[in-house]
């Protein structure tokens, strides 16, 4: 029996929530406009605050605010506001510290070389200790966010220029991070040694740009340039840009859930288009666990590319089966239990005409807890279906994220504390199956998971953390890759 609440059948109620994302722009007139819109593109990577710092050439002006972009940047005053040239942005979801104003990003101090704001796009696994570690030698913080430890970082760099300050602050950290920051003469980027979480760099109208994806380019009509490398620092002033490499070389790592989930479709991560490795994983999946059914079924709205190129590797029908309301918000009126039962159905709700009567397999993108895909299959036979087969483009979920990603403790992890055949009886599937490890890396390109130097940070399905998790006092302890980096630096 399905629940009597709204979140019943809201799809998005166990998700892995995206990080952040992050934008910045130098030199060009319509700076704070660009950098709404560039953020507005970002949003499915935070959707809980915005913030966009700006230089006029002589001040710093900050707009900060809880909620969408569309909420506060849209708006031409606001806007207005924010003059200059350069400006750097963030949407942010939380995954280290709540959601207050006093959390929003960019952050912004005045620092002894002047203004300094930062936005930060992923977790620093020794945030915490180097939190304590500063607040003990007597630095007051302004927030909980480990996006602080850099600027304080920074602040006691003993560097005589900034961006040497800059480098040896982040040179002191462990984890995933994508910077932009601006300063009153530069715009700078840096990207973890992994390059775990991602950074592009565009041009408009010959001005530099800082995005998280490609998709933030796209919209604002700019001119896709080049990744930012992993372990590389970019500066851009009035003379020109500077790329930087202070770490030790390394093979990189990036973040094998920003094809799964994170990046939008029609963003381009690492030179691979994210819609197309989405329907090649489909494709693996139906190569890997074939149904016998009539129609394929996706689960709205990330299962879609997967589903498409599973029911194209199966010759099978693709259908809508689940249709999403897009229109309906947190703050919908129930002001009645009655009304609230019968708005269960109202953000997603079964296509009775497709599904009735058909085997069906539901494609999906992950299972994290497990209770949204049981409501799913629940709904699904509600609606007629014979048989409801699930299959997961990704493979199980098994360990936590510690660079970003806000998953749950790992006994909440639905695959860590139970078997297949124990998830497929909690879900109430007739048949389950997950994309194996070596699927995904074949869906990329790649002939498999090479288990010496893997191409790809994979950690929620495998437990191996590329880098060192000090704050999770030792657990997990770093493999070989962080080994190397320690005795080359």
């Amino acid at each position: 029996m399905a629940e009597t609440t709204d979140a019943a059948l809201d799809l998005n109620a166990d998700r892995l929530r995206e990080e952040c994302g992050v934008f910045g722009i130098f030199g060009h007139p319509d700076a704070a406009a660009i950098t709404a819109l560039g953020l507005h593109a970002l949003q499915h990577r935070g959707q809980e605050a915005a913030g966009i710092v700006t230089y006029d050439g002589s001040r710093f002006h900050s707009e900060r605010r809880l909620g969408l972009v569309g909420d506060t940047f849209s708006r031409r005053e606001v806007i207005d506001r924010l003059p200059g040239n350069s400006a750097v942005g963030h949407v942010r979801y939380s995954t280290t510290g709540e959601t207050v104003l006093r959390n929003v990003q960019p952050l912004f101090a005045e620092l002894n070389a002047g203004g300094f704001a930062i936005g930060h796009n992923g977790n620093l696994t020794n945030g915490l200790t180097l939190r304590r570690e500063l607040v003990r030698d007597g630095a007051m913080m302004q927030s909980t966010t480990d996006t602080e430890v850099i600027l304080h970082l920074v602040a006691r760099s003993s560097r005589n220029h900034f961006v040497d300050r800059f480098v040896d602050g982040i040179q002191q950290l462990q984890g995933a991070y994508a910077f932009v920051g601006l300063t009153n003469k530069k715009l700078i980027g840096a990207r973890d040694p992994l390059g775990i979480r991602p950074l592009v760099l565009g041009r408009l109208d010959g001005c530099p740009i800082l995005a998280s994806e490609t998709c933030a380019l796209d919209i604002i009509g700019a001119t896709y340039v080049r990744d930012i490398e992993n372990g590389e620092v970019v500066v851009f002033d009035e003379s020109g840009m500077q790329s930087i490499k202070p770490f030790p070389e390394m093979k990189p790592r990036p973040c094998v859930f920003e094809y799964i989930y994170f990046a939008r479709p029609d963003s381009i991560v690492g030179g691979r288009p994210v819609y197309d490795v989405r329907k090649e994983m489909g494709a693996q999946l139906a190569r890997e666990a074939p149904a016998n059914v009539d129609v394929i079924v996706p689960v709205p709205d990330s299962g879609v590319p997967a589903a498409i190129g599973f029911a194209q590797q199966a010759g099978l029908p693709f259908e809508m089966g689940i249709i999403r309301n897009h229109y309906v918000g947190r703050t919908f009126i129930q002001p009645t239990q009655a009304i609230r039962e019968s708005g269960v159905r109202m953000k997603h709700s079964a296509n009775r005409a497709v599904v009735k009567g058909k085997r069906i397999v539901l494609v999906d993108d992950s299972i994290v807890r497990g209770t949204t895909s049981r409501k799913i299959v629940q709904m699904m036979r509600d609606a007629g279906a014979t048989e409801v087969h699930f299959r997961i483009a990704s493979p199980p979920i098994k360990y936590p994220d510690y660079y970003g990603i806000d998953t749950p403790e790992r006994e909440k992890l639905l695959a860590a504390t139970h078997s297949l055949e124990e998830m497929r009886k909690f879900i109430g599937a007739d048949s389950l199956a997950f994309l194996s490890v070596d699927g995904i890396y074949r869906a990329m390109g790649e002939d498999g998971r090479d288990p010496v130097h893997p191409q790809y940070t994979d950690h929620c399905f495998t437990g191996d953390y590329p880098t060192g998790l000090t704050d999770q006092d030792g657990k997990n302890a770093a493999p070989r890759q962080l080994s190397l980096l320690a005795e080359a630096s």
